[in-house]
């Protein structure tokens, strides 16, 4: 890892904020430098202020109504009382019948958790990179002036591309009134459906969207990079100057999703993540932090390829699979391809089918594919055994989040295991068969 040549002084600071905040108090000692960044060490005495008990929000009762038909009254009166045009509504909403498979994969879960190697296999199957290079010639002239106007990578947005439409080739068959419909009367977010389906209305009268042209995704994903209608709303723009934000267009689909991640936050000439060697002295204790460059320098962290890193640029490390597959630094930019998925899975398999499309190789170190992962009943026994040992998953949902991984890291620390969060059949089995 070549951290650029500037310099981090931490200087002493006695910070408080309200009653209710931490106060820390630094101590400069002698600076040291670890590659070419000077890092001033400090001592840092904390004072925790006793916390107050929390206060549990209480629960929000899910509407109910009788009918499918019932709810297209009720919600016809609300978005008319709301300003929105009454024709447009009800058009709308003539369109739209109850589709019971829309709300069985809203509410369905898979049996088996996948293992972050079977999505980045889909993400950069043969045929996938194959037509995304022949897409991507096609179009580098373009998506070069996208990426010079908006900063994101032109193989990042080539690979969303390919990743939600198969570059145009599958943008959905579903009937999206009806889609955002039935997930408004029946879904696990109505509140979310009922503004997307107001959006779309606003679609329909702006002239992004046609009356012909009304299919897309169960979820209501819509055109050749899947934006819903809400985020179309406020994102999209006309990339083929026709005076037009059609989603279903190539150069307005692909421009949108360039000005999407900029606004996300994307930073100019950073990759998504970066691999790493893991020293063999390493505490695993901090995977999942994050923490600037050159602290990840300091603590003996290297990246693989030569690259040339901001030493403050907050980077979390991510072992995917464990210590037993690739390391990875993650920079922000990975968490903004999150806002199309928020799935770290996703957003890798995106990564690596950009690498691909730009004619790069993908990870140096191997995937454990003899791991194997839990049943969705095992995770939830997982989540329960932990919980009650004191180390909270925040809920048993039968899912492997973010919340599940860290107390099982935790878990792991206390248990003469790696800490390195990764839940499989080994690794879990004497918490998962609880």
């Amino acid at each position: 890892m070549i951290l650029k040549k500037h310099y981090i002084a931490l200087f002493p600071a006695l910070v408080m904020v309200g009653c209710t905040s931490q106060q820390a108090m630094q101590k400069p000692s002698k600076p040291v430098r670890q590659a070419n960044v000077q890092i001033t060490q400090t001592q840092t005495i904390q004072v925790k202020p006793t916390p107050k008990p929390a206060v549990k929000p209480r629960p929000v009762a899910k509407p109910s109504y009788g009918s499918f038909s019932d709810w297209k009254s009720n919600f016809s009166m609300r978005a008319m009382a709301s300003g929105h045009d009454a024709q447009t509504i009800r058009r709308l909403l003539d369109l739209a019948y109850l589709n019971q498979q829309v709300i069985s994969l809203d509410s369905g879960q898979p049996e088996f958790s996948k293992m972050p190697w079977e999505y980045v296999d889909s993400a950069v199957s043969d045929g996938r990179v194959s037509t995304g290079k022949r897409k991507f010639a096609e179009q580098r002239a373009f998506l070069s002036q996208l990426q010079s106007q908006y900063g994101v990578n032109a193989e990042i947005i080539a690979a969303i591309w390919g990743m939600e439409s198969s570059y145009g080739a599958v943008t959905g068959n579903s009937s999206i009134p009806s889609s955002l419909a039935s997930l408004a009367y029946d879904g696990r977010r109505q509140e979310f459906a009922e503004t997307q389906l107001l959006s779309l209305a606003s679609l329909l009268q702006r002239g992004d969207v046609s009356w012909s042209q009304l299919d897309g995704s169960w979820a209501g994903g819509m055109g050749q990079t899947q934006f819903i209608p809400d985020t179309w709303l406020k994102q999209g723009v006309d990339g083929d100057g026709d005076g037009h934000r059609n989603p279903w267009a190539t150069g307005d689909a692909l421009a949108s999703t360039a000005n999407y991640l900029s606004n996300s936050g994307w930073v100019r000439g950073l990759a998504p993540f970066y691999e790493v060697r893991i020293p063999a002295s390493f505490d695993y204790a901090v995977v999942g932090s994050k923490q600037s460059a050159a602290r990840w320098a300091a603590l003996g962290i290297d990246t693989i390829d030569d690259v040339s890193l901001d030493a403050n640029t907050q980077m979390e490390l991510w072992l995917p699979a464990g210590k037993d597959g690739p390391a990875l630094l993650l920079s922000p930019n990975f968490d903004v391809i999150k806002v199309y998925n928020n799935s770290s899975s996703y957003a890798l398999g995106v990564s690596l089918l950009g690498k691909a499309l730009a004619g790069q190789g993908g990870l140096y170190k191997s995937w454990p594919r003899y791991e194997r992962p839990l049943s969705t009943v095992q995770v939830r026994n997982l989540q329960q055994r932990l919980t009650s040992m004191g180390y909270d998953t925040k809920g048993a949902d039968g899912i492997v989040g973010t919340n599940t991984r860290r107390a099982f890291q935790r878990w792991q620390a206390d248990n003469g295991q790696t800490p390195d969060g990764f839940i499989t059949q080994r690794s879990a089995a004497s918490l998962a068969s609880w």
